[in-house]
Order: C-alpha cells, then sequence, then structure tokens
C-alpha cells in the first residue's frame, strides 16, 4: 500500500470529538454523542440523589439529569468558573439512547481523532477506574482520555435503580 493510500485510510478511520478539560484532564467524546454546549444553568437538585447525577437541567423545555464525571473518575468536586459549560449528550444506556447532560470544566474544540492511536490505559501510575476509560491517545503537547460514557451511564443507572432514583433513565 502506497504512503498515500496509508494516509487516505487513516484520514477516513479518523472520528471527530470534542475535547474538554475536567479536572485538571483533557478528555475527547465523540461529536457524534454532542447534542448542545451550554453556559451553566439552574440546576434543580434532587433529593437523596447521589453525587453522580444530582441535579436535573431544563434544556429547551426538556428534563435532562446532569452527571459530573469527576464523580466518576475519582477527582475532586470544583465550583464553577466562566469557563464551566454543560454538554448535553445522547449517550446509550441499557439498549436505549438517553439524553444527559454532563458538566466541563472548559470546552476546547471539535477535532479529528484517529482511534488507531489509542493505547490501553496504563496498569500503573494512573488514577482512573480502567473500566471507564476506553483509551489514551495522544493530542497536542500531551495525552487525552477517552472515557467510555455508555459503561460510566449504564453503571450510574445501575446504581441509580438500587437507590430507587432511577425515572430518567439514570
Amino acid at each position: 500500500m502506497s504512503i498515500q493510500a496509508q494516509n487516505q485510510s487513516k484520514t477516513k478511520a479518523a472520528i471527530n470529538v470534542v475535547t474538554l478539560r475536567l479536572g485538571g484532564e483533557t478528555m475527547a467524546l465523540p461529536a457524534d454523542c454532542l447534542r448542545e454546549i451550554l453556559e451553566p444553568v439552574a440546576v434543580t437538585r434532587v433529593p437523596r440523589a447521589g453525587a453522580f447525577v444530582g441535579g436535573l437541567i431544563n434544556v429547551r423545555g426538556a428534563v435532562v439529569p446532569l452527571a459530573d464525571l469527576r464523580v466518576a473518575f475519582g477527582m475532586a468536586l470544583t465550583e464553577a468558573t466562566p469557563d464551566t459549560r454543560m454538554l448535553v449528550l445522547e449517550v446509550p444506556v441499557a439498549g436505549e439512547t438517553v439524553v444527559v447532560a454532563i458538566l466541563a470544566d472548559k470546552v476546547h474544540d471539535v477535532t479529528a481523532f484517529d482511534p488507531a492511536t489509542l493505547e490501553p490505559i496504563p496498569a500503573v501510575g494512573t488514577r482512573w477506574p480502567p473500566e471507564f476509560v476506553r483509551g489514551i491517545g495522544k493530542w497536542q503537547d500531551g495525552f487525552v482520555i477517552l472515557p467510555d460514557l455508555e459503561r460510566i451511564f449504564s453503571q450510574g443507572a445501575a446504581q441509580g435503580a438500587a437507590t430507587g432514583l432511577v425515572e430518567e433513565g439514570i
């Protein structure tokens, strides 16, 4: 295969991702699951809800659960800043697509990412739960984490069901 053909096949394999900052880490989410990016809106807290999905937001008249991925990744919770955003996503959970929102400390951009450059999470030296990471890739001058949103939200849904808090699919 020629170099040009190899480069074209890599380009075709690239996926669009939205990069964001969360708890001092750079993460990348598939852009095709992103519905919109919002400036922070009012959050209605849910009594007895856990820290992962502790509230609901109104997105154009629809009730959407708001999750904080910092909880899933064991990161310290932080106060909102002027860069804080809410990303409204469509995520597969238990065979259905559900609409959820997540917090981000900052949204960077949408960029092409070659999944062939992903590597598994190292067994030593990382603080993230390996079951929640699809892989780690190189981005700009550092690394980017690709979280496994389906697994994160499926586990969150299972935990919510155990506590009787699943009414909106989370």
